[in-house]
């Protein structure tokens, strides 16, 4: 008896019954039942070849001693016709009852349609009647309106409509005794008629009453299963028909079985079988899995190892149990792919290089004699990266087959090319063993996975692999093969065991047997055992006898109807019964013959086979028939199909997925699976999945089959377990309530609600208490007896159906409650359990008392105390209560005690007893903002079971389908949106896992956190992106205005747009737009800027969701400046194609105090003339200006207001001219003095005092002064005013201040400023020893009066005269003195006496003469005139020559005014 062995992923031993092998059982069988007939059939087939072969055999034996296999192959042949024509008459008689079966069904179609129109006939005629009769009353217009809509539907009606499946059915998995329904829509006219089949056998109501219910309502036909076994797993069709045609829908039921109050674990088996092994220990041990490897998925060349950890009992060092490991249903042992360790509380299968080879399901088995322990779970191994992108994976499974001493046959299996393109062939290499040394085997590549290598070296080993080609590339090699010797089988048993003298027996060689042959015999039966269109292979056997000697072998092949002979292997010899021949004529037969050879010699011809044509005798499996998916995991899907139509030689299936709504279609596996059954894991849970597959054998694979109706990956619906914990709550006597707990397990589906069943102490029979279920875990039950005692069970239903009833509560009696006190709080339960705290949750009693209640009290009890402990002294007014200061590792009890007015009311019953101690791996909610800026609160549970829920809540109440929350649960996380964070919030979170162990956690939400969140979100919900630069403008050299803006980073994503006055400017020869991403500059550039370019500029940047934007305004007085700018710079630009000045005239001061004006030329050549003009008058500087070193200059030294004008520097050759003007006048000429204030006021020496006869003068000595120069002059710090008293002035090298007639009141400090725009140079000096200069002023002004009234000669008299003798000289001046002078001559200093000859004359005091009468020569000489008072006079000399008449006047130098001298006032004079 053969034991079904299932992976773990698809059955728990507890949950089955051992005759419970797998879903589809009739596929199962079918298949099982067809090889079985095969196998029958090759058997006899064979006994009856055998049998005619051995009686020709003899009768040829004694004839000729040669044995003729064609007899056989006809009587074999005739019998292979014999079976396909009892095969064809079968199937013929099918058909035609199938046949008759359905026109039997038309024919009764068309009766009732024919029934049906004389119907609908009728009514039209009696509706025409009543139309008549109430013409009158309705009005004509009213019956023809019914007349013609009656027509227009009974023409519409009249359309023929062949049957069509709007909504087909839909496959299910449910458990045993639960009902299903199966239903589609098909819509056709006349209306069709259903039937449905199960397993292609009709469903009749009446053989099974209340087993099947069929309706038919509106379109929808509905097939309802009640109670479903295991008999009810089939496929199940509904066929629609009417006179136009059929259509038809299937779906398939899978109905499973578990026991027990375990959690059903959803799955299905395999059609794999493992054998039980031979040798099992002795001794009896029990093992325990403690931890198991599970669904694993690697890729090619990764190393992985699979472990499982075993609680072996008892523990013995030398004997163990056995372990097995078995991929898929073949037994593994260890290689250089695999090890394997058993010991230690440990089993593990190490693999050190994956391949595809190694995918497949993995079963570990413990032997021993107290049973069989076995694990199993699929391993998937994905193709590694391609050498080439776009190229195959690697072929698989490589095998050697026929291994001879030239040649042997090697087979592997296709890879699947999902995503790649078809592989097109293959490529051989073969290496001899103990080199590195690869050789290609074949030139072109071979399309079917087989292939004979020939050209071996007898005696050696190889090892071989192979490679896939398409038409991007070759793929990565496949594994290696093992390791073959070149050498004939036969020659590997050369020993015959030969009889000897009764029982004995003795072993010779089977050469010793031949006898003396010269020339060996031809060869027999020769065939062709493979045939493809690359080669044909012809297998024979050695020729009888044989000869002692070594045989070779040569073929000859010749085209039918040629009758010549073509020598095959002319150049080698073959030593192998078999031969691979290649390059046959495509479409041409032909037969071959086989010469064997010795030393001696070549015999005979053998017979010639039967013609043989190159084609490959297989070909690509037909498309695999339906696919259906069904749920099984949340993370896998089983997926089951029909086999192909024409399934020769098949290899196994692919499959392959698909997301719903993509066209992106995934490998499922990656080596060929041997079933039509195969459980795809590593989906998503929540996503819809299509599947599809395609056979494959050596040719290679088929179409792919119809895709699979979508399906969602879910764990499959079961019905809720129990409900527990059934309590009284409340009782008036004539009714109770009850409260009780949830199921732990609610089968993967909401619980819909609970159904209650009462009955009285000692009585049997139960009756329901609610006919409706209830969806609230309270409920009062009504009309009971008073004094009566009454026990409850409580089952749970959801979409499934209804779970088991719960066990039957305690006794209640039904007494009325009236104590004052509240009554028990219920449903008490745990969460957040840490190492020192837990929360408790409970719910309001039903019975209040007297009094509304106003709080709990909350007690615990620790395990073995047998003290009740109050946690909290206050009643608390919340029904829930976070308990801390508990001790870790400690089991605790819990209670709760409702308080109201008239005090504490009774102890709720006591809660399940609780661990305190945090399970490993916790986690807590997690806070967040995701990048759309919504807050959230997060979680994620590892532990989570097919059924399990999240659940959130506020202060601990659920607050699922609160509009200010949105949930959202993806697999094993899930997450609680804030639609609108506000203060109204603020509060305590949390969120619990159902069917877990205890998972949940909470989180609390205060002032500062909210603020924090919301922050963070507006920044998230309103990205900008940030700027470097606003957007500016810029004028190039040319006149172009670029637009520019700076982001601090761009993506390559990132776009943008200008846009100039509400209008978007896209990159043209106007508006040049560029944008460089890695900076994040964006650039708009204008050649012509005019007053069309007036308006608003507006640069909008989007990366992401950030978004950022900046403007500039140029309206008005902004636009004009940039626009006269732009025009400038395109004006400079032509400017500067020619000389022109690359800095204008511009003007500086010395050191020296000169303005000089200075210009830069670019751009010149000799012929370039330079001139400076000064109010257009060309102006001539002292140097002329050298071009070559571009700096011209222009000197103004002592800046005045005659140097004030326009000045001009020109520049002028063929080219062009430039003019730079600078004009000295105004605010010009006034910057330049200051500027040489600010040279001369540094220079300014200390202020010195000077005294003459009408002033005392303060003097200050610069560079060089101005007038113009802005200097004031101050008295104890008051400004000093020019006045006739006090004159303020300068000359060009100092300032002064002249105090005319100088008092002692002038008397203080006196301060010189001079202020150069930006800073005073001052000079002070103090005037308070003001008596020296007062005196040293006296006294220069007595000096000056004497000189003044001092006797003084005005003028008149020249130095020299020149007189001939004879004349008269008259010599006059003018003289001056206060009193009147005393006026003296003399001669030769010596007075002169007055005489006739000499006359002096005084008149009016002024004017003195002398007169010299008849001039001798005696008269020349020095003459003296002194003109002197009382405060002094002066002296005037003349020198007189006389000459006689006739000589020669003298050489003399023309006469000068005389200079008088200065006579003290102490010297004596004369007066006349």
């Amino acid at each position: 008896m053969s034991i079904v062995a299932m992976p773990f992923y698809q059955k728990r031993h507890k949950n089955f019954d051992q005759s419970y092998r797998n879903i589809q059982t009739r596929y199962l069988l079918d298949e099982y039942a067809a090889k079985k007939r095969a196998s029958t059939q090759t058997s006899s087939q064979k006994s009856v070849t055998q049998k005619s072969s051995s009686q020709r055999g003899s009768s040829q034996t004694a004839q000729e001693g040669t044995t003729c296999r064609l007899c056989a192959r006809k009587v074999s042949t005739a019998l292979e016709e014999d079976e396909q024509e009892r095969r064809h008459r079968y199937q013929s008689l099918v058909a035609s009852y199938a046949e008759a079966k359905r026109e039997r069904f038309l024919g009764e179609l068309a009766q009732l349609e024919e029934e049906v129109h004389l119907a609908r006939t009728h009514a039209q005629d009696k509706l025409e009647r009543y139309a008549l009769q109430h013409a009158d009353r309705h009005g004509l217009q009213h019956a023809v309106d019914d007349r013609l809509a009656w027509e227009r539907h009974f023409l519409e009606e009249q359309l023929s409509r062949a049957p069509r499946i709007l909504v087909p059915l839909q496959s299910h998995t449910i458990w045993e005794q639960m009902s299903v329904g199966l239903c589609f829509t098909v819509q056709g006219f006349p209306t069709p008629v259903v039937q449905w089949y199960k397993d292609g056998s009709l469903i009749c109501q009446a053989e099974e009453p209340g087993k099947y219910r069929i309706e038919s309502k509106y379109g929808v036909h509905t097939l309802e299963i009640n109670r479903a076994d295991f008999d009810d797993t089939a496929t199940y069709s509904a066929v629609a028909t009417n006179v136009h045609g059929q259509a038809s829908t299937n779906a398939a039921v899978v109905v499973r079985r578990f026991r027990g109050d375990e959690e059903p674990f959803y799955s299905v088996g395999l059609p794999i079988s493992l054998p039980l092994s031979s040798v099992i220990p002795y001794t009896h041990f029990d093992v325990q899995f403690l931890e198991k490897f599970g669904v694993t998925f690697r890729t090619e060349g990764e190393t992985l190892a699979l472990k499982c950890t075993l609680l072996v009992t008892p523990e013995l060092k030398r004997v163990q149990p056995q372990a097995q490991w078995y991929r898929d249903d073949v037994l593994l042992k260890e290689s250089q792919w695999t090890k394997m360790f058993f010991g230690g509380g440990q089993a593990s299968l190490s693999f050190s290089h994956l391949n595809k080879d190694d995918e497949g399901l993995y079963t570990l088995r413990i032997v021993s004699r107290g049973g069989v322990h076995d694990h199993s779970a699929f391993l998937f191994v994905r193709d590694a990266d391609p050498l080439v992108t776009g190229a195959p994976g690697a072929p698989m499974d490589l095998q050697c087959h026929d291994v001879n001493r030239d040649y042997v046959i090697v087979t592997w299996k296709p890879p699947n090319t999902t995503k790649e393109s078809p592989v097109i062939g293959y490529f051989i290499d073969r290496c001899e063993v103990g080199t590195d040394s690869w050789v290609q085997c074949n030139d072109r590549p071979v399309k079917i996975c087989k292939y004979p290598v020939t050209g071996l070296f007898e005696g050696k080993s190889y090892i071989f692999r192979v490679r896939a080609v398409n038409s991007v590339g070759i793929s990565r090699p496949s594994r290696v093969s093992e390791a073959v010797v070149a050498l004939d089988p036969l020659d590997l048993k050369p020993l015959q065991a030969v009889h000897w003298e009764g029982d004995k027996e003795i072993l010779i060689y089977k050469e010793d047997l031949e006898g003396e042959v010269q020339l060996p015999g031809p060869p027999t039966n020769v065939h062709a055992s493979e045939i493809s269109r690359a080669y044909v292979v012809l297998s024979w056997d050695p020729p009888a006898p044989r000869g002692k000697e070594p045989l070779m072998y040569f073929i000859e092949k010749s085209v039918v109807g040629s009758g010549s002979w073509q020598r095959v292997n002319a150049q080698m010899a073959v030593r192998s019964p078999r031969y691979a021949v290649f390059d046959l004529a495509e479409g041409k037969p032909y037969v071959f013959r086989v010469l064997s050879a010795n030393k001696h010699g070549l015999s005979d011809p053998s017979e010639i086979t039967a013609p043989v044509q190159a084609q490959d005798t297989i070909v690509v499996p037909s498309a695999p028939g339906r696919v259906v998916a069904s749920r099984n995991t949340r993370t896998s899907v089983v997926v089951q199909w029909d086999p192909p139509k024409h399934k020769e030689d098949l290899l196994g299936y692919y499959v392959d997925c698909c997301v719903a709504g993509s066209t992106v279609w995934e490998p499922c596996n990656h080596k060929p699976i041997g079933y039509n059954r195969f459980v795809v894991h590593g989906l998503t849970t929540g996503k819809q999945y299509i599947f599809r597959v395609k056979a494959v054998n050596a040719v290679g694979t088929s179409e792919n089959s119809q895709e699979s109706d979508v399906i969602e990956v879910q764990a499959t619906l079961t019905v809720p377990s129990h409900p527990y914990g059934i309590n009284l709550l409340n009782c008036d006597g004539h009714s109770m309530t009850l409260g009780w707990k949830m199921p732990k397990f609610r089968g993967d589906s909401p619980i819909l609600g609970y159904y209650v069943d009462k009955r009285e102490a000692h009585h049997k029979n139960w009756h329901e208490v609610n006919v409706s279920p209830v969806q609230e875990r309270i409920l009062t039950v009504e009309g009971l007896a008073e004094g009566s005692l009454y026990e409850f069970r409580i089952t749970a239903t959801n979409l499934v159906g209804i779970g088991p009833p719960s066990d039957p509560s305690k006794l209640f009696k039904c007494e009325a409650w009236t104590a004052p006190e509240p009554g028990p709080a219920y449903d008490l339960m745990f969460c957040e359990v840490r190492d020192t705290s837990l929360v408790l949750l409970w719910k309001a009693p039903a019975y209040s008392g007297s009094s509304p209640v106003s709080g709990y009290f909350v007690d615990y009890e620790e395990e073995d105390s047998g003290e009740w402990i109050t946690f909290n002294e206050a009643p608390r007014a919340h029904r829930y209560l976070k308990v801390c200061n508990l001790h870790q590792g400690k089991t605790y009890i819990f209670r709760v005690r409702a308080v109201n007015e008239s005090g504490v009311g009774k102890p709720s019953d006591t809660s399940e007893m609780v661990l305190v101690e945090a399970r490993p791996g916790t986690k807590e909610i997690s806070v967040g903002v995701d990048e759309k800026g919504d807050i959230y609160l997060s979680f994620d549970c590892q532990e989570m079971a097919d059924t399990s829920r999240f659940t959130w809540c506020k202060s601990y109440e659920d607050i699922a389908g609160d509009e200010r929350f949105k949930i959202e649960t993806v697999g094993d996380h899930s997450k609680l949106y804030f639609k609108n964070l506000d203060k109204v919030d603020l509060g305590t979170y949390s969120v619990s896992v159902s069917d877990t162990d205890g998972v949940s956690s909470s989180f609390v939400l205060d002032e500062e956190e909210l603020k924090r969140l919301v922050a963070l979100s507006n920044e998230i919900k309103n990205p900008t992106i940030p700027l470097k630069s606003e957007l500016a403008y810029g004028i190039s050299d040319k006149g172009q205005v670029r637009f520019w803006l700076q982001a601090e980073h761009l993506s390559p994503d990132a776009s943008y747009r200008f846009i100039v006055n509400d209008g978007e400017v896209t990159d043209s020869e106007t508006h040049r737009i560029k944008c460089d991403k890695s900076t994040g500059l964006i650039e708009m550039v204008i050649d012509e800027f005019t007053i069309k370019n007036e308006g608003t500029y507006t640069v909008q940047i989007q990366d992401g969701k950030a978004k950022n934007q900046s403007s500039l305004v140029l309206i008005g007085d902004a636009f004009k400046a940039v626009l006269e700018e732009a025009e400038f710079q395109r004006k400079e630009f032509l400017r500067k194609q020619g000389p022109h000045f690359a800095e204008y005239l511009r003007w500086d001061v010395t050191e020296d105090c000169e303005v000089r004006l200075v210009c830069k030329v670019a751009n010149t050549k000799k012929e370039t003339v330079f001139k400076w003009l000064k109010d257009d008058a060309l102006y001539e500087p002292e140097k002329s200006p050298d071009l070559e070193k571009g700096v011209c200059e222009l000197l103004l030294p002592k800046l005045s207001k005659k140097d004030r004008g326009e000045y001009k520097a020109t520049l002028k050759d063929e080219r062009g001219q430039d003019v730079s003007i600078l004009e000295i006048a105004d605010k010009v000429y006034e910057d330049m003095i200051l500027a040489i204030s600010r040279v001369c006021g540094p220079s300014a020496s200390p202020l010195k005092v000077v005294c003459t006869a009408e002033e005392i003068r303060l003097q200050c000595f610069m560079k060089y002064f101005s007038e113009e120069m802005k200097v004031n002059w101050y008295r104890n710090d008051a400004k000093i005013a020019s006045s006739e008293h006090m004159r303020v002035g300068g000359s060009e090298e100092m300032a002064w201040l002249r105090i005319w007639e100088p008092t002692e009141k002038d008397k203080g400090k006196y301060t010189f400023e001079i202020f150069d725009g930006k800073n005073n140079h001052q000079r002070s000096l103090d005037l308070s020893a003001f008596d020296e200069a007062l005196a040293e002023f006296q006294r220069l002004k007595s000096a000056a009066f004497a000189e003044k009234n001092c006797g003084k000669v005005l003028g008149g008299l020249p130095d020299v005269v020149t007189i001939m003798e004879g004349k008269t000289l008259n010599l006059a001046c003018t003289v001056f003195g206060n009193p009147d002078p005393d006026v003296v001559w003399f001669k030769n200093d010596k007075v002169i006496e007055l005489s006739d000859h000499f006359v002096v004359k005084v008149e009016q005091s002024k004017y003195v003469s002398v007169t010299i009468k008849g001039v001798t020569s005696e008269d020349s000489g020095k003459y003296s005139m002194h003109v002197k008072n009382k405060y002094g006079g002066e002296k005037i000399d003349v020198t007189v020559s006389v000459y006689k008449h006739g000589e020669q006047i003298p050489d003399v130098v023309l006469p000068q005014q005389a200079k008088p001298k200065v006579i003290a006032a102490s010297t004596p004079s004369t007066t006349q």
